[in-house]
């Protein structure tokens, strides 16, 4: 892990886990800057995935958006601004693809120099071989390639509008520049992610086998969330032990009971490509928005009014983004 561990940091790590301890006592305010950060490089992309908010517009079903966008360098500059003595860690990603928009090395180098923990998420539908190499010279420290099948068939029944051998061919763009460069560094960790689905459940075993020939440092499975989950989904795994949800005497399938008081919500924020300071990832359509770090210095934001009002209840209650969360 290559992030810097410097006083100000050491000590804003400090305040966070004790901020924390004391929520679980009832008290919800903050009194550190987030640690981790979600930046939103590109709210739009190329798939049409069942479960995303994005290929669901994609497909015409949630209808379309007049700020589709990609986050600027001016953006990603004042972020950086706000974060970078304070932040450990800086995800770059949230809802689009983030490989689409072109600045993303230059913002990971930045994040790099800067001593913080770089991850990026990834269809790899645009990983060429150049930005293999931009990304792995750029100082990131762990990239995460989505792949949710070994055949066309199984991989496109979720990752729809996607290529398989497109996947692939980036896996091995990554590892071959990786191994350029393996004096210098080892990172990125390269990690294949796969959600778990019926369309690919009989392959999870071949993934286990088959995971570091196709170019991957590690394997991670993940449950999916899905829509309309009521009467069950086609993409529902058989076992109900990999799936968020359970079906209940009632014949209906529900959301599996979720624990109150959340981490994330007092360690880290989402930034979307704007500038948009949000609660967390599932905040999908900007709902619990604190404000606009463009105008508003960010730790201002990560305890203000609306801040302190969200986590109120989320940690009493449950808010209905958090009624999808899987953390």
């Amino acid at each position: 892990m290559s992030v810097v561990l410097t006083r100000s940091r050491a000590l804003n790590a400090c305040r966070a886990y004790v901020s924390y301890a004391l929520s679980r006592l009832g008290s919800v305010h903050v009194a550190h800057a987030p640690l981790f950060v979600s930046v939103e490089p590109a709210n739009v992309c190329q798939l049409r995935c069942p479960a995303c908010p994005v290929g669901l517009r994609n497909k015409g079903i949630l209808g379309n958006r007049d700020n589709e966008r990609f986050m600027s360098l001016n953006v990603w500059h004042r972020v950086l601004s706000e974060i970078r003595d304070t932040a450990l860690i800086v995800q770059f990603y949230f809802q689009g693809e983030p490989l689409l928009n072109k600045d993303l090395p230059i913002m990971i180098r930045e994040a790099h120099e800067a001593g913080l923990y770089t991850i990026v998420s990834t269809n790899a539908q645009a990983l060429t071989e150049s930005m293999a190499e931009a990304l792995v010279t750029s100082g990131l420290d762990r990239i995460i390639v989505s792949m949710d099948g070994l055949t066309d068939e199984s991989y496109n029944a979720y990752r729809v509008g996607g290529s398989l051998e497109k996947c692939k061919e980036a896996l091995r763009f990554l590892r071959n520049s990786k191994s350029r460069h393996l004096e210098i560094s080892k990172s990125p960790i390269i990690e294949l992610q796969c959600l778990r689905l019926k369309s690919n459940e009989h392959e999870w075993a071949q993934f286990k086998r088959e995971y570091k020939a196709l170019g991957a440092d590690r394997l991670v499975f993940k449950t999916a969330q899905l829509y309309d989950y009521a009467n069950g989904h086609p993409l529902m795994p058989s076992n109900p032990k990999y799936s968020r949800y359970i079906q209940g005497e009632d014949g209906l399938y529900h959301r599996r009971k979720l624990h109150k008081g959340c981490w994330r919500v007092k360690s880290g924020v989402v930034i979307t490509t704007n500038g948009d300071v949000l609660p967390c990832c599932y905040d999908k359509n900007h709902a619990y928005a604190y404000g606009n770090i463009m105008t508003t210095p960010l730790k201002e934001l990560f305890s203000n009014e609306k801040a302190t009002a969200f986590r109120q209840t989320a940690f009493r209650q449950t808010p209905p983004i958090c009624q999808e969360c899987w953390k």
